[in-house]
């Protein structure tokens, strides 16, 4: 698993076929090449990792979450930041461009990037599908 990021943390709570596992951020985003841009602040997490095997383990436990496809990291980047950026340059110019006010082209700006947003919320669940952990026992 060298092409993984993996993280250590604690078993929270287990259900039939997930376990939660608490995740210290501090000592997470250490190991990220995003540290810093995807603004996680705070001192824990809570990952939910789904597996068969979830019977197999006790809160309390110390655990290992590894993120199987580690270009999900620069994936989450883009769709969070980078594309986003592009909606309200294109949106902006083009509100100017057709000859709305500073004001207007401002709110049709801003609008653009929320619709942005709560797409990419609605399309949550298949950006779950993609991401992938794994969870091993220490």
């Amino acid at each position: 698993m060298s092409h993984t990021i993996q993280h250590r943390g604690v078993v929270e709570r287990v259900e039939e076929h997930k376990v939660f596992v608490r995740v210290d951020k501090e000592s997470a985003c250490k190991a990220c090449h995003a540290n810093g841009l995807c603004g996680e602040r705070g001192s824990v997490r809570i990952v939910e990792v789904p597996t068969d095997r979830a019977a197999s383990f006790e809160p309390g436990e110390h655990v290992v979450v590894a993120l199987l496809r580690g270009q999900m990291a620069f994936s989450s980047v883009v769709w969070g930041y980078v594309i986003p950026l592009v909606v309200l340059l294109v949106a902006l110019l083009v509100s100017h461009g057709v000859g709305a006010s500073d004001g207007l082209a401002a709110t049709i700006t801003l609008v653009a990037v929320v619709l942005y947003y709560v797409v990419l919320y609605i399309m949550r669940h298949h950006f779950d599908k993609r991401i992938q952990f794994t969870i091993i026992k220490e």
